[in-house]
């Protein structure tokens, strides 16, 4: 038999009733009562109640729970308090059995650690609660592409094996490349700075990799990245996108989205706008304040981080950071050159994103590789980019898993990957 689907269980509407309908899905309960069965079909859209009478009640033996099945009957009106229709089943057929016991329960009835649920992550996305999770991060990427589309920004698809650092001492991989080395992508900064030559304005959203030895809830050594980069904005017009994205994400979802946070028991907020700017300097003086001991130009570490974000609960900005701590490419502010036309974005004590103006005249910015250490050398086909006329240009990167977490009140970003890779786990 080819087995067609005529419906998802969401299009089953009171006009249908009456109607021969096909409908495939799995079997999330099967019970049988007297001359009677009943079976809670479920799809991706929705659930529904089929009843089973007569002969073919009595060829329902081989039913069990988690098999994939087609049905083929009529709907009808019901008296089930949970159900707004049922079908009156004709003919049901088995398309792929479930061979108990299940290594997760995905009813979630029965409790499994994350780990247990990550080495069988395709039968756990039958649980709702986690298919509603990746529901709402296929809704929130739908939300930063429309968005980013609207400001005029072009996606481009940047390359993941690369032949150099492209941020000059980051954890690289490092693979054989046919007899060279080569190396995965930490981030698509210099190449999407190189495109603001002819595109103008440029977004990204790919996976990246990092070889950091890092075993918390907020690291992966493969991460999904948004990336933006734009000719002729500075740091403060680059902001202004990103805090524009993130209400747009948080407005959508929170409106649009309302099964899916009732499946994940947590409701999306909607934050309050404009972000507040809070400058390093501005944190060093209420680290100060805290009895930290902290001086102007050190490192803000995890510990300091948390209490800045108990000073500033919610999504703020970090701004004018010293320039020593900042990559290559970032520019001074022109009244203060210790200071760097740069951000992060914080959510508490997250970092989410990290941007700002970049260096667009050659000879400064081979200056400053030589300042840091770096050998120009190594740079080359990037540099060379910067004698056919390149624009000031300002851009920022963010992190999609870690933004998932705060939308949705999840504190490990494996719960928002599908298949997440860590120091510890490189399969399934």
């Amino acid at each position: 038999m080819v087995f067609v689907k005529t419906h998802d269980i969401n299009e089953l509407t009171s006009d249908l009733i009456g109607s021969q309908v096909v409908l495939g899905g799995w079997v999330e309960d099967f019970r049988r009562l007297g001359k009677m069965s009943f079976i809670t079909l479920r799809d991706v859209t929705g659930i529904s109640q089929v009843i089973i009478r007569g002969e073919l009640n009595s060829d329902s033996d081989g039913i069990n729970r988690q098999s994939v099945v087609s049905i083929k009957g009529v709907v009808q009106e019901t008296k089930a308090r949970d159900f707004a229709f049922e079908i009156k089943a004709e003919k049901i057929e088995v398309l792929g059995k479930a061979v108990h016991p299940l290594p997760v329960d995905p009813i979630g009835r029965v409790k499994s650690n994350i780990d247990t649920r990550l080495n069988h992550r395709a039968l756990d996305m039958r649980n709702q609660r986690t298919s509603s999770i990746f529901k709402l991060r296929h809704y929130v990427l739908q939300s930063l592409r429309n968005a980013l589309a609207e400001k005029k920004f072009i996606e481009i698809t940047t390359p993941k094996i690369i032949g150099s650092a492209s941020e000059g001492g980051a954890s690289l991989f490092s693979l054989e490349y046919f007899g060279k080395t080569a190396y995965l992508a930490q981030s698509p900064q210099l190449y999407k700075e190189q495109m603001t030559i002819g595109l103008e304005r440029v977004f990204e959203i790919s996976n990246f990799y990092r070889a950091e030895n890092s075993h918390t809830g907020r690291h992966l050594s493969e991460f999904t990245s948004v990336d933006i980069e734009a000719a002729f904005m500075d740091y403060n017009d680059v902001m202004d996108v990103l805090e524009s994205l993130v209400m747009d994400v948080c407005r959508f979802t929170s409106e649009d989205c309302k099964a899916e946070q009732e499946a994940i028991g947590h409701a999306i907020e909607i934050p309050k706008s404009p972000f507040k700017r809070v400058t390093y300097s501005q944190c060093v003086d209420e680290l100060k304040s805290a009895d930290e001991k902290l001086e102007f130009g050190d490192d803000l570490l995890d510990s300091h981080l948390r209490i800045i974000g108990k000073n500033h609960p919610g999504f703020f900005f970090l701004t004018d950071w010293p320039m020593k701590l900042k990559p290559f490419y970032i520019r001074e502010k022109e009244e203060d050159p210790e200071l760097s036309r740069s951000f992060d974005l914080q959510y508490g004590y997250l970092e989410l994103s990290s941007g700002g103006t970049r260096l667009h005249n050659p000879d400064t910015l081979k200056a400053r590789l030589k300042e840091q250490g770096l050998d120009p050398a190594q740079f080359q086909d990037h540099l060379k980019t910067f004698d056919w006329g390149m624009p000031p240009h300002s851009g920022w990167g963010m992190g999609l898993d870690r933004l998932m977490t705060t939308l949705i009140g999840i504190d490990n970003v494996r719960e928002v990957v599908l298949y997440p890779r860590d120091p510890d786990r490189l399969k399934p």
